[in-house]
């Protein structure tokens, strides 16, 4: 497996259920963490509508709840799944509540953060609402501030640009 890749990681979904990233292979992903009491919080509708956006297209939001920052994330499991849901209407992918800065920081949040070892991109989160944009090979290929929204033309063309690059299918003569 490529070691530069997120597919190497293991991550657990809000129910408990822990799976492999390598489930979302050949797919364009955003990887943004998320709260609930923050003042980028509203950005969950704008997730939602990226998702929505590109549905029927190999594209993800991949949600990972945080309270790493302000104790902005007071919620817990099915409580962040409602909370989202109810007031967003968004329906992307949620993880269990993941440290994603420090020592103790998951290790795939240690992995997009770090050049060494995914090869692109050096930027740790420093809030709430950062976001990393992940190819069909699983590989860091940029990342966004919070301030940045979802929704924004700059991601917008980037995600569109690699969808557009789809991987060359061999034809059989």
């Amino acid at each position: 497996m490529d070691d530069k890749s997120i597919y190497q990681f293991r991550v657990k979904k809000l129910n408990g259920e822990e799976i492999s990233l390598s489930e979302y292979k050949d797919k364009v992903l955003l990887i943004v963490n998320t709260a609930s009491q923050c003042g980028f919080t509203p950005q969950l509708k704008e997730l939602e509508e990226l998702r929505r956006l590109y549905a029927g297209r190999d594209f993800e939001v991949l949600a990972f709840p945080s309270n790493d920052f302000g104790a902005q994330e007071p919620l817990e499991g099915s409580g962040i799944s409602k909370f989202c849901v109810m007031n967003f209407d968004a329906h992307f992918s949620l993880f269990e509540k993941t440290r994603v800065r420090g020592e103790y920081a998951h290790p795939l949040y240690k992995f997009l953060a770090d050049k060494k070892q995914n090869g692109h991109v050096h930027n740790a989160p420093r809030w709430n609402f950062h976001k990393y944009l992940i190819d069909q090979e699983g590989h860091v290929v940029d990342f966004f501030y919070p301030f940045t929204k979802p929704t924004s033309s700059k991601i917008r063309k980037k995600i569109d640009r690699l969808l557009s690059l789809q991987p060359q299918v061999l034809q059989h003569a």
